[in-house]
């Protein structure tokens, strides 16, 4: 009777190689410790030999660390895979996580038909949540002893990245301001407790400053009004629910169908996707931007900057952003709350 062939280990492959054990380890686990030419040649033999890499069920067990570290995303998976900015974010982390041998985890707050972190959350050794702040319960069930970074809100005091949202909205209002319109809108990302799609009035309750970006770009907006000799309360403000071309149109539809002299001139959208879909709407209405409307977005998505009119916007690093959250949560950087700057673009739709 023929033996079978013993799997061959790790002890196995550093011996062939003529490496230690934590060399090879290192070529699986922490490249970044490993010249390129030398792992290359660990995993190129690793495997001619038939070896996979350390099994990492026993290293979990073994350190109490699974190398996993958890996203958790504001939106649908779906949705957050197929939008620019935070398929940026997830970049960013992705790229700091596959250099240091860690995996990524993707959970979602809003998955359809489930309000639940999935089971497999409790592997994760740290987590990055990023968008509005998930509600209470689910929040409640990540393991409260794991390492924390919030992205785009606050969770009392764990670290936190973000970006300059109410100067920067400061300042590309004012910038459109200098046009002197006669009537100002401004669209929502994301303002309100509750589910609505449209107009914004009293009745409506907001969300707290520190679960949304959209305060800090409110109150941007609204410095600079002031300064313009602009009264909050002339300017209508409209909410949008999901950041996509099919949630936007119905609202904006109802903006722009107005009559000439009650529609806004100037329209301030809190992301490039508003705009782009203002932008569509109005050149099927004949509208012309910028002489019958301004707009001015928020992001520099490249779809904005190569179509015309090109988009006045900001642009947000969300790849850089999606590094700094990894390199924290993986204590490469201090845990600690980061401001990142961004950029005006001037385009074509406000000049």
């Amino acid at each position: 009777m023929t033996k079978s062939k013993q799997p061959i280990t790790l002890k196995d492959l550093a011996r062939e190689l003529g490496v230690s054990t934590a060399t090879v380890s290192n070529a699986f686990n922490r490249p970044d410790q490993l010249s390129t030419a030398l792992r290359r040649r660990i995993l190129d033999e690793a495997k001619r030999l038939g070896y996979r890499g350390p099994d990492a069920r026993a290293r979990s067990l073994r350190t109490g660390r699974s190398r996993i570290i958890g996203v958790v995303l504001a939106e649908t998976l779906t949705y957050s895979l197929n939008d620019a900015v935070s398929s940026e974010l997830l970049t960013g982390v992705a790229e700091v996580l596959d250099a240091h041998g860690h995996t990524l985890l993707l959970l979602s707050g809003r998955q359809p038909g489930s309000s639940h972190v999935p089971g497999s959350a409790s592997m994760a050794d740290g987590f990055i949540v990023y968008g509005l702040m998930p509600g209470d319960h689910l929040m409640g069930e990540l393991p409260p002893q794991s390492p924390l970074v919030a992205v785009d809100f606050y969770i009392g005091e764990r670290p936190t990245v973000h970006i300059d949202n109410e100067p920067a909205c400061y300042a590309i209002a004012c910038h459109a301001l200098r046009h002197k319109p006669k009537r100002v809108g401004i669209l929502c990302l994301r303002l309100l407790a509750e589910a609505h799609n449209g107009r914004i009035e009293s009745q409506h309750n907001w969300l707290d400053s520190a679960q949304t970006i959209t305060r800090s770009r409110l109150d941007g907006f609204y410095r600079a009004l002031k300064e313009h000799g602009i009264e909050r309360d002339q300017v209508p403000l409209w909410n949008i629910e999901e950041n996509t071309h099919g949630v936007c149109t119905p609202v904006i539809e109802e903006i722009l169908d107005l009559p000439e002299d009650e529609r806004p001139d100037l329209l301030l959208c809190m992301s490039d996707r508003i705009a782009l879909t203002a932008l569509t709407l109005a050149e099927q209405r004949g509208i012309r931007v910028p002489e019958d409307l301004l707009l001015t977005g928020f992001d520099g998505i490249e779809e904005g900057q190569y179509r015309s009119p090109r988009l006045t916007s900001v642009r947000q690093d969300s790849i850089e952003k999606g590094r700094v959250a990894a390199r924290m949560i993986l204590g490469l950087d201090a845990p600690e709350h980061r401001r990142l700057n961004t950029t005006l673009i001037l385009g074509e739709s406000c000049p």
